[in-house]
């Protein structure tokens, strides 16, 4: 079938919504703003500046912890908290190491943990605003438009495609199709978050992989709470490592307190583990029955759910920052201090320094890849590669379980990030996965209550997810005779595990046989299963627009 589609004309095409997309986007209405003020002419007009946002509003579904360190807000909008930014200032820190049934708290709180002066955040609401302020400086905003497609022509990223609307899961076209549109523009930014669809598309067609560590990866998951008044106070942040965790993994809990009433929760889990059976969601869960995590939500009520994977590979994973007609910032590059548990602010920052490549190149009217490369000099002259370069080796110091990281991370503080070598190697995570007969003996599964434990078909209704149910499925399997044969021998599923929102399920047909059952509209786009697959054989791209989760105060 022969489509027409429309093609529109940008200066600038920013692919996500969130913070460093938004901060990208707002700086350069800002230096437009400036250019015009000080009497230059500015041919960058905010409207040709688009922001596509593949969820049907924006912030739904932007996800984190999260913690705020103000560095680069302060930076974009200086006056952030008079302007209504929402943010509780952090006003107690603690670090708890957890046994099955006790707690111990560190009588110090490591130096990185240290939280005076950050801001307890729900990224959902972060992003609304700041997406409010991006929009009112004159940025063409587009919620609910997927882009599915980079346009290369030449060996130059020209644009992107958004997805047809209205086409059903045989690939046909419905009664309500509409074609989607190519967009054109002079550079496009690709801030997708973790493991996007066009990052992947960049990577495969420039290269650009090739001498980095390879990325690794935790995932989150996340719920939202209101508790009885006076467990915990607004702005408190604690951290808890050890149980439910293996101490061969790595990954720890957290409990931040938004307000006196409403406390955000979750775990977070290295996706380099060695158990294909291993479950993030039902660890969360058991992370909520210890004694120090029921006390604080007993009385309470769960209101949110969510999941989402995080870049962890430091300094000497991340891409390459510019190609031919294009940038890559936040998480999609893999901007992200996992010593800390914060990227935020470096998604800020790095949108920040990309509207500022963009501003002059315009200026200039030279969008070669020498112009574009400034960006990757800026961001490796400020304090972005400061802050990285002094935890470049941390993750992989875990590699050999939590007690060897320990001894590693304080090696690393007394030689500057170094540690015991120059450069910490690293390997894929799924690489890690042992055969289910190497396996070691799992714990009992967890029944949920339905009170402080939930399942996870309790939590997908609590993620607000909602997808198109007549669409071409947006988790794409290579082979699945691997699924349904090797797999099942090999790894017994891992999928059925992994994924926190009950995607994948293995049906037992009347033969006796298992073949593997996609429920794609369970998704709530956390990227487990693309990262995590021991076969690699599974493919996560974006479904129609508008679809997913909403991760409404999360």
């Amino acid at each position: 079938m022969t489509i027409s589609r429309e093609t529109l004309e940008a200066d600038v095409v920013i692919v996500g919504a969130g913070p460093a997309g938004l901060a990208c986007a707002l700086r350069l209405a800002q230096l437009g703003a400036d250019s015009k003020g000080r009497g230059a002419a500015s041919s960058l007009d905010p409207e040709n500046v688009y922001v596509l946002e593949k969820a049907a509003e924006i912030g739904a579904h932007c996800l984190s912890g999260a913690v705020l360190d103000p560095r680069s807000l302060a930076e974009l909008i200086p006056d952030f908290l008079k302007a209504g930014a929402p943010l509780t200032p952090v006003s107690k820190d603690s670090v708890h190491y957890f046994t099955r049934h006790r707690s111990f708290r560190l009588p110090l709180t490591p130096p990185f943990l240290r939280n005076h002066g950050n801001y307890v955040v729900s990224l959902n609401r972060l992003a609304k605003w700041l997406g409010q302020k991006t929009e009112q400086a004159g940025v063409s905003l587009f919620a609910g438009f997927a882009a599915t497609e980079l346009l290369v022509e030449d060996g130059r990223v020209v644009g992107v495609r958004t997805d047809d609307k209205g086409i059903d899961r045989k690939g046909k076209p419905k009664s309500n199709y509409q074609p989607g549109y190519d967009l054109r523009a002079k550079v496009v930014v690709l801030a997708e978050g973790v493991r996007g669809s066009l990052t992947k598309q960049l990577i495969k067609q420039f290269g650009l992989e090739a001498g980095n560590n390879p990325q690794t990866y935790a995932v989150g998951v996340k719920e939202l709470w209101e508790i009885p008044q006076g467990r915990l106070r607004a702005g408190e942040v604690i951290h808890t490592a050890g149980w439910p965790l293996a101490s061969r993994q790595f990954g720890g809990g957290f409990l931040y307190g938004l307000s006196e009433k409403e406390v955000s929760l979750g775990l977070v889990a290295g996706l380099d583990y060695e158990d294909p059976r291993f479950d993030s969601q039902e660890a969360f869960q058991r992370f909520k029955t210890h004694p120090f995590v029921r006390k604080l939500l007993e009385g309470g009520q769960m209101i949110r759910y969510g999941a989402k994977a995080i870049p962890e590979g430091g300094y000497f994973s991340l891409l390459p920052t510019a190609v031919e007609g294009a940038l890559t910032i936040g998480d999609t590059a893999g901007f992200l201090n996992s010593q800390r548990l914060k990227g935020i602010h470096l998604a800020i920052k790095t949108g920040m320094l990309a509207a500022e490549t963009i501003f002059e190149a315009h200026s200039a009217d030279d969008f070669s890849l020498a112009r574009l490369s400034q960006f990757e000099k800026r961001w490796r002259e400020s304090w972005v590669h400061q802050e990285l370069w002094k935890v470049r080796n941390y993750h992989q110091g875990f590699e050999g379980g939590f007690w060897q990281g320990i001894l590693h991370t304080a090696l690393q503080m007394v030689t500057g990030g170094r540690g015991l070598r120059a450069r910490y190697p690293s390997e894929p995570g799924h690489l890690r996965l042992k055969k289910l007969s190497e396996a070691l003996p799992r714990n009992p599964e967890l029944k949920a209550d339905g009170k402080l434990t939930f399942d996870k078909l309790h939590d997908i209704y609590h993620s607000g997810t909602a997808h198109e149910e007549d669409q071409p499925p947006h988790l794409r399997i290579g082979d699945f005779d691997i699924c349904n044969d090797r797999c099942t021998r090999e790894y017994g599923n891992p999928c059925q595990h992994f994924c926190p929102a009950s995607v994948y399920e293995m049906e037992t047909s009347p033969d006796g046989s298992r073949r593997l059952k996609l429920n794609p509209s369970n998704c709530v786009h956390c990227k487990t299963c693309d990262i995590m697959d021991p076969y690699q054989i599974i493919d996560w791209v974006c479904p129609e627009g508008g679809g997913g989760p909403r991760f409404e105060g999360l």
